[in-house]
């Protein structure tokens, strides 16, 4: 029996419909093999497509979304890629999305924050649904390399441990030349050849 799992926001809507997979022993309301989906905008045309197209939506937006929140935003997807998001300028995202059918543009969508915030909302709602019984390959939630992060860290503070570092060095070779050095002491004349053999009266 067909299954539809519906998720709200203000700006979007996502519907998914599918049956469960009897050859793992499904049932009740489980989706284990998706028929369809579409995603409904506030004024733009509505979306559809086969699961492929369902996981790279959400294969791009979330990792994106999680790299916005660390403040390391770059662009997620590439001309290849049947999803492509990037920043737009302040507050704004281009969402690239491009049709499986041959001589077909890309469709080109403009998010503001709270478009985008929706649109993960019901992505990740759907994500963690328990009556959707699929793997959605989702990419591991791996930490930023510092590479990624150096944007964030002032520049100052990015340049002040090098510096510390320089500085502690050339103080340190500075001391070390005006350190005077101890002269070897010089036996007194007139002392035995061999001071470690004490000399007794015969």
């Amino acid at each position: 029996m067909k299954q539809t799992l519906r998720f709200d926001q203000i700006s979007c809507r996502l519907q998914v419909e599918g049956v469960p997979d009897v050859s793992t022993g499904q049932g009740g309301n489980a989706i284990g093999i998706i028929t369809g989906w579409s995603l409904q905008w506030a004024g733009r045309p509505e979306l559809e497509g086969k699961k492929e197209h369902l996981l790279a939506l959400i294969q791009t937006v979330l990792p994106y979304a999680r790299r916005l929140i660390s403040d390391a935003a770059g662009a997620i997807g590439n001309g290849s890629d049947p999803v492509e998001i990037r920043p737009a300028g302040a507050g704004c995202h281009r969402l690239l999305l491009r049709s499986s059918q041959p001589d077909t543009p890309p469709l080109d969508v403009q998010l503001d924050d709270a478009e985008l915030a929706d649109l993960v909302r019901v992505l990740d709602q759907l994500r963690t649904d328990a009556r959707l019984q699929l793997s959605l390959e989702l990419p591991a939630a791996l930490p930023l390399r510092p590479r990624e992060l150096g944007g964030r860290i002032p520049r100052r503070q990015r340049l002040a441990a090098p510096a510390a570092a320089v500085l502690a060095l050339a103080v340190s070779g500075t001391a070390a030349l005006l350190w005077p050095t101890p002269n070897p002491q010089t036996a007194p004349q007139g002392s035995p050849s061999n001071p470690g053999k004490l000399n007794t009266p015969r």
